[in-house]
Parts: structure tokens; sequence; C-alpha cells
């Protein structure tokens, strides 16, 4: 699978690799195809969690990931760059990537 398209699919545990490090993540977690600009990017948005997250995130720059419900694989990911991390008012983060 290369783009979740656009619906929102949503699980309860995330597999997030980067070049350096593994870490998996519980929680309500989505993902989203999203169209910006005329590009297609995934949005993965994640609990609260560990603000060093974040900064693990951007120094690697290139990451994909693997969402499960229920131990069920939903969607695979393939190796996204990095274009954007944010952390919305409720303290999720949201990491968004293009093939």
């Amino acid at each position: 699978m290369t783009f979740p398209g656009f619906r929102l699919i949503q699980g309860d545990v995330v597999q997030l690799v980067t070049g350096v490090a593994s870490v998996t993540i519980e929680g309500s977690i989505t993902s989203q195809g999203i169209l910006h600009d005329g590009c297609g990017f995934v949005e993965l948005t994640l609990p609260d969690a560990d603000p060093q997250q974040r900064r693990d995130l951007e120094q690697a720059q290139r990451y994909r990931y693997r969402l499960y419900h229920n131990e069920t694989l939903l969607y695979s990911s393939p190796h996204l760059v990095l274009s954007e991390t944010r952390r919305t008012k409720d303290g999720t983060l949201v990491v968004t990537g293009s093939p």
C-alpha cells in the first residue's frame, strides 16, 4: 500500500521506524492521505507522548510506519520523507510525509 487514500484510518498501535530507531506507540492513532498544492502526503496523528519523538523524527528526516488495530495490519507506509511535524492544542503529534 503506497497511499492510504483520503479516508481516515484509525488504529490503536503504530510501529514507527526511522533510519536509527524503531518505536511502538499505543493509543488513538489516525492515518490519512491529504492533498496539498497538488501533491499527495500522508498525515499520521499520534497521541500525546514523549516530547523526544518529535525531535527524533525531525533529525531522521525519513521514516515509515505500520498501523494496526486489534493486532490487524491496516496500513504499511512506504519510506516517507518528513515534510512537517507539529503538536496540536491537545498535545497530539502530527507527522506529515511524502513518498
